[in-house]
């Protein structure tokens, strides 16, 4: 069918020729009225006009770049809705835990680390899941190791090791000492010390329990100069920004950064150092410490569209694989314990009213169904209490195990889903184990039950939890398919429709920048990414084996295969 062709006119091409045209592919849009062209136009940073090869010509000047997609498919460039941008690149700079199938292979990493670093250099590392292990080590608590056989290889060095989550981390006693812990101290509140039979931390701490090792993490890195501290987190941003372009994404929403690395962040969009666009929500803090420099931060567009700043996050609770997330009942494998909240709900109220008078959206951490229950209260509370505030667009991160009566308030409230497709196939191996069949088939992962109450369900990856690859997520979500090939609760799958549209179009309305990006449309941003295949009509099998060719943001290409 003859594409539509959409341009100023003839003569307007001729005086004024594209500076990028992409001709000869499949380009789908994500827009209804002309949902797949044959070539894109290009002038300055924004789409000049979408249609057919030969209309394209009229575009091509002598200054013109010309790429021949020779039939590969072009989209909107992809949208991670929900990720860690600065943790991707001090993850590649610390040991990568991911991939260990047992906690041997762990102390292995460690012992050779240790064997490079310097005496009293702290020991880093993320990604480790003892869900995943093939058996699980001897002796432990809860499945978890002790930290003797860590105390071994590392007997000088502090040893600091972060769960894939995010929301546990595995100490060795060079840690604890440094931090003070003993037997003695007491979980804080929203953590757990876990301790053996004889009340001997383990080295597990779960949730707000490691930040007792992490400040401690914090205060060594602290004696390094300003100036290399500003090195370090150039550095990160570096490493996150090459490898999120490499795999087409052109925006990133952040999932929660603290002021001074949005300081680094407008700084480098101020002088276009910025690879890809960056959707921030501010981080944890004390709240008057958010309420007085609110305003301060609140960014819209700057460095020519590469960097916003117009939400909050905050956390109600903890993960599922290290029993954080809070649950209305008991965990199936740990009937002592419903998880963690670990925030109080009337401290996230106090957050809350900050934001809507501020005119920012909130974000709150939601994994279990009791966490994801008391947000959908707190929300319906405040948004009643200021019925003249409409059209939030407040958001759920993650919303991944809810209870069936609270499935049908994300539509009925406007609340955002932002979920991570990946999340489920990661997870689904231990989520029987945690919630049991009938909790899982009711309120794991539920799209399709999400979608049909009116919701927007955007996707993502959580990166650094999972790896920031959009095409693994996308196959993820339309496949639910695990390692062993069977298939978790496939009637929540997302058609490829569904799915192209939670990574673009659905990203960028829960960002409020839908009339900006999320689908290719004359005047809107030139964010496209090309790939090697046609995932919208492969084998479902082969996308994972998809390479991105092209990341183009603003016209400009950044990444080229």
């Amino acid at each position: 069918m003859r594409a539509i062709w959409i341009l100023v006119s003839a003569a307007a091409a001729f005086a004024q020729p594209a500076d990028l045209v992409l001709r000869n592919g499949k380009i789908v849009t994500m827009n209804g009225a002309a949902p797949t062209v044959q070539a894109v136009a290009v002038r300055g940073d924004k789409i000049a006009s979408l249609g057919t090869n030969a209309d394209a010509q009229k575009w091509i000047g002598p200054n013109t770049r010309v790429i021949d997609l020779k039939g590969q498919l072009a989209i909107p460039g992809f949208i991670e809705g929900h990720g860690h941008f600065t943790s991707i690149g001090e993850y590649r700079q610390g040991l990568d835990l991911r991939e260990a199938r047992t906690w041997d292979e762990i102390v292995a990493q460690v012992a050779q680390a240790v064997k490079q670093a310097k005496p009293g250099e702290w020991i880093v590392g993320r990604g480790w899941h003892q869900s995943k292990w093939d058996h699980a080590p001897e002796p432990n608590v809860e499945g978890f190791p002790l930290h003797e056989s860590l105390d071994k290889v590392s007997p000088d060095n502090p040893v600091l090791l972060t769960h894939a989550s995010g929301h546990a981390a595995f100490v060795n006693a060079k840690a604890m000492d440094a931090a003070k812990l003993t037997r003695e101290t007491a979980s804080p509140s929203g953590g757990e010390i876990l301790k053996d039979q004889q009340g001997n931390p383990t080295g597990l701490l779960r949730e707000t329990a490691q930040g007792i090792v992490g400040r401690a993490h914090n205060q060594w890195l602290d004696q390094r100069t300003p100036a290399a501290r500003a090195a370090d987190l150039r550095k990160a941003i570096d490493l996150a920004s090459d490898e999120c372009v490499s795999k087409g994404i052109t925006s990133f929403e952040d999932a929660g950064s603290p002021f001074a690395t949005v300081d680094a962040f407008k700084g480098m969009a101020e002088k276009n150092e910025l690879k890809l666009r960056l959707w921030v929500m501010l981080g944890a803090g004390p709240l008057d410490q958010l309420a007085a420099n609110i305003d301060r931060y609140r960014i819209i567009g700057a460095g020519n569209n590469h960097l916003t700043v117009r939400a909050i996050k905050r956390y109600m609770d903890g993960a599922l694989g290290s029993r954080g997330a809070w649950l209305l009942e008991p965990y199936t494998d740990k009937p002592d314990s419903v998880g963690l909240a670990v925030s109080k709900v009337e401290d996230l109220k106090a957050v809350g009213e900050v934001a809507i008078q501020h005119d920012f959206q909130f974000c709150i951490h939601a994994i279990g169904d009791r966490a994801n229950r008391e947000v959908l209260n707190l929300y319906e509370a405040i948004f009643k209490e200021h019925p003249d505030k409409t059209g939030l667009r407040w958001r759920i991160e993650h919303a991944q195990h809810l209870s069936a009566a609270d499935i049908p308030r994300f539509g009925k409230l406007g609340v955002i889903a932002a979920m991570q497709g990946i999340h489920c196939t990661s997870d689904a191996p231990y989520v029987l184990l945690r919630l049991g069949a009938k909790r899982a088939e009711e309120g794991a992962y539920v799209w399709q039950k999400l979608m049909k109450s009116g919701a927007v369900v955007g996707n993502g990856t959580d990166a650094p939890v999972e790896d920031v690859s959009p095409l693994a997520c996308f196959y993820a979500s339309v496949s639910r398919k695990l390692k062993d090939g069977t298939r978790f609760y496939p009637d929540q799958r997302m058609s490829r429709e569904e799915a192209l549209k939670s990574y673009t179009w659905n990203n960028a309305y829960a960002a409020f920048q839908e009339k900006e990006k999320g689908s290719l449309e004359v005047g809107k941003l030139a964010d496209i990414t090309v790939l090697s295949r046609d995932i919208m009509t492969i084998p479902e099998d082969d996308i994972p084996a998809t390479d991105v060719v092209y990341t183009i943001v603003g016209g400009k290409v950044v990444f080229q295969r």
